[in-house]
C-alpha cells in the first residue's frame, strides 16, 4: 500500500502538466486517494513491524515524535524552500515543484521496495473491500474507545484543515503584503516545538497521553477563539502591513500549530493502543470519511459566514474533542481496572486449583 501511495501521487503530479480540466480533476482524485494512503498505510506498517520485531511498545512514542519533528516540521520547511527556489529563483515555472516531488517519490518507492518487508495483515480468503469496511464498522461499534478516538481525530483534523484555508485571510483581511512564506516556516517551527514537547510528555511513565491531551485541546480551542475576540475589540485597520490584531492572531496561530505538533504523535500513540492490528488501516480510513465530509461542507459554505464565525466553530469542535478525550480517559481507566481485576481473579483461581504437594 505504501508503494501504491508513491505511484498514485506520482500520477497526480504528472497531471499538473495538462491544461484540461478533466485531467486536473483526475489528478485531484488521485491526490485524495494518495493522501488517505499516506495517513494510514505507513503508520499501520510501522506499528505491525515494530511489534513483529519484538521492540518495546514505549519506543513507538519516540518514533512518532521524531517522524512529526523531522517530517511535518523540518522536511516541510526544506520542501517549501526548494519549491520556492525552483519556481521563483530559477524560473522553472509553477509545475516544477511537482516534478521535484516525482523524483523524491520515486526515490522513496525504491527504498521501500528494497528495504521494507511486506506486511500482508489478515490474509483471510474472500475478504472484499465491503467485508473489510463491515469488520471495521463492527469494531468501532463494539468498542467505545475506538469510536471516541475516531470522533476526536475527526473533530481535531477537521478544525485543522479548516484553519489551513482561514489563516491567510485572517492575517491579511485587506490584502496586506505580509511574508506568508516566512509565517508558514514559523508555523512549522511551532509544530516542531510541539512534537518535541510531546516526546518529553510521552516519556514520563506517570503521565498518560489521554490526560495531557485534554489540556492540549483546551489550549487549541482557546487559540482559535482569539480571532473571534479580536473581531469585537480590535476592528480592522487599513494598513500596508500586518495590523496589531493580525499580530495577536499570529501568536494564537503559532500556539495552535504547537498543539498540532503535540497532537500527531499523541494520536498515533493512542491509535497503536486501541485500534486492533488486523483492521488498523481500514479503521483509520473509516475515520477519514466524516472528516472529509466535514471539510467539504465547511469549505462549500465558507463564503456564507464571516471568518470569525468559522474560527468560532473550529474552537467549539476542539472543545468537543477535549470533552470526548475526557470520556476516553474514563473509559480506558475503567477498562484497565476491569482487566487487572480479572487477571488477579484468574491467578487466584489457578492457585486454588493447584494440588497440594505433601
Amino acid at each position: 500500500m505504501s508503494v501504491l501511495y508513491c505511484i498514485t501521487y506520482i500520477l497526480s503530479c504528472f497531471t499538473k502538466h495538462s491544461p484540461q480540466y478533466r485531467v486536473l480533476m483526475l489528478g485531484r482524485v488521485l491526490g485524495g486517494i494518495a493522501t488517505s494512503l499516506l495517513f494510514s498505510s505507513f503508520e499501520s506498517w510501522l506499528v505491525a513491524e515494530h511489534f513483529k520485531r519484538g521492540f518495546e511498545a514505549q519506543w513507538l512514542s519516540l518514533t512518532f515524535s521524531k517522524a512529526i519533528f523531522l517530517g511535518n516540521g523540518l522536511i516541510a520547511i526544506i520542501a517549501g524552500l526548494v519549491a520556492n527556489t525552483l519556481a521563483g529563483t530559477f524560473n522553472f515555472g509553477p509545475v516544477s515543484p511537482f516534478d521535484a516531488a516525482v523524483c523524491v517519490l520515486a526515490v522513496g518507492m525504491a527504498i521501500i521496495l528494497m528495504t521494507w518487508a511486506e506486511n500482508y495483515g489478515d490474509q483471510t480468503e474472500g475478504k472484499s473491500i465491503i467485508d473489510q469496511f463491515t469488520k471495521a464498522a463492527s469494531a468501532i461499534a463494539a468498542d467505545e474507545k475506538i469510536a471516541l478516538l475516531g470522533a476526536i481525530q475527526s473533530l481535531f483534523e477537521g478544525s485543522m484543515y479548516t484553519f489551513v484555508f482561514l489563516w491567510t485571510p485572517a492575517l491579511s483581511p485587506n490584502d496586506q503584503m505580509i511574508p506568508f512564506g516566512f509565517i508558514f516556516a514559523t508555523f512549522m517551527l511551532a509544530s516542531m516545538l510541539g512534537s518535541s514537547l510531546a516526546s518529553r510528555l510521552m516519556s514520563r511513565s506517570n503521565l498518560r497521553v489521554e490526560s495531557y491531551m485534554q489540556v492540549v485541546f483546551a489550549v487549541a480551542s482557546g487559540s482559535l477563539c482569539l480571532p473571534v475576540i479580536i473581531q469585537f475589540f480590535l476592528p480592522d485597520e487599513r494598513s500596508d502591513s500586518i495590523t496589531p490584531g493580525g499580530r495577536l492572531n499570529l501568536l494564537g496561530f503559532c500556539i495552535f500549530e504547537m498543539c498540532v505538533g503535540i497532537f500527531w504523535p499523541s494520536i498515533m500513540k493512542m491509535r497503536s493502543q486501541y485500534i486492533p492490528e488486523d483492521s488498523r488501516s481500514t479503521i483509520m480510513n473509516f475515520f477519514r470519511i466524516p472528516l472529509n465530509i466535514f471539510v467539504c461542507v465547511v469549505l462549500y459554505n465558507v463564503s456564507a459566514f464571516p471568518i470569525s464565525v468559522m474560527f468560532g466553530m473550529c474552537a467549539i469542535f476542539l472543545a468537543m474533542a477535549g470533552v470526548l478525550q475526557r470520556r476516553l480517559l474514563v473509559v480506558s481507566e475503567k477498562h484497565n481496572r476491569t482487566k487487572a481485576l480479572a487477571s488477579v481473579e484468574e491467578k487466584m483461581h489457578d492457585s486454588e486449583a493447584e494440588p497440594l504437594n505433601i
